[in-house]
């Protein structure tokens, strides 16, 4: 496949000024940082300070159905907080939910960059895609069987959307390729596969043995999904190498 990284007038490291580029690292090291007025110490001070002062991300939303209520009080009763449960299972929704939308631009990626193998690339991540969804809608019934809202933003939920818009600007970014773009969703393979395992400890511990064979089904889900993703990436950068 014809190379995607290309040679080019680069002025980011310091060789393309071999006189200037010495004269600011001796500048730099002139000037060490002034205990009295700053540093690193007041600095993270500074940021103990806001952490002790603030208050949370939001909160889980009080149960509004009869069943909900009966679940917190039960869990309440066993020494459990299923608020916690709640917390990450309003999490998983609406990280699947921008998988769906990640993959649905890693798609477009692919049919405008091209690929070699863009036939059966494109047929992967169809399926990765169409799996994502059914766990969306897997876990919007899951959170409504013990009482949730699935229409709410829980703290994580929150936490989760700000985490992965970095991830979104690559994989929307027109000048990045495909490899650079796969590599993205490994990254979000990865977070996906670790949340899973311990959504399903949570869900384990709380005695909803019913909602943790379905998310070990998932889970097995995502584990092809970062195989799949794994194998691409390195197929495409090895052969972009040679």
């Amino acid at each position: 496949m014809e190379n995607q990284t290309k040679v080019g007038l680069n002025r980011t490291g310091m060789q393309m000024s071999p006189i200037a580029g010495p004269d600011q690292a001796r500048f730099a090291m002139s000037q060490p940082a002034n205990p009295e007025t700053g540093g690193a110490e007041i600095l993270s001070a500074a940021r103990g300070a806001y952490v002790q002062e603030s208050s949370r991300i939001g909160s889980v939303p009080m149960p509004a159905t009869g069943k909900g209520l009966a679940q917190t009080a039960m869990g309440k009763l066993k020494g459990q907080n299923p608020e916690v449960l709640i917390d990450k299972l309003g999490q998983r929704l609406a990280y699947e939910r921008s998988g769906v939308r990640l993959y649905q631009a890693m798609i477009g990626k692919v049919e405008a960059a091209g690929h070699p193998d863009q036939a059966q690339l494109l047929a992967d991540l169809q399926h990765i895609c169409e799996e994502e969804l059914s766990h969306f809608r897997m876990l919007d019934e899951a959170i409504r069987s013990i009482g949730g809202d699935p229409t709410a933003q829980t703290p994580c939920a929150d936490v989760s959307a700000v985490a992965s818009m970095g991830m979104i600007q690559v994989i929307t970014d027109p000048r990045t390729t495909v490899a650079q773009s796969l590599e993205t969703m490994l990254s979000v393979e990865l977070t996906d596969n670790a949340c899973w395992e311990l959504l399903i400890d949570l869900t384990s511990q709380a005695g909803h043995d019913g909602l943790v064979e379905r998310f070990r089904d998932a889970l097995e889900n995502e584990r092809q999904h970062e195989a799949m993703i794994t194998r691409w990436l390195r197929d495409t950068v090895l052969a972009e190498a040679t």
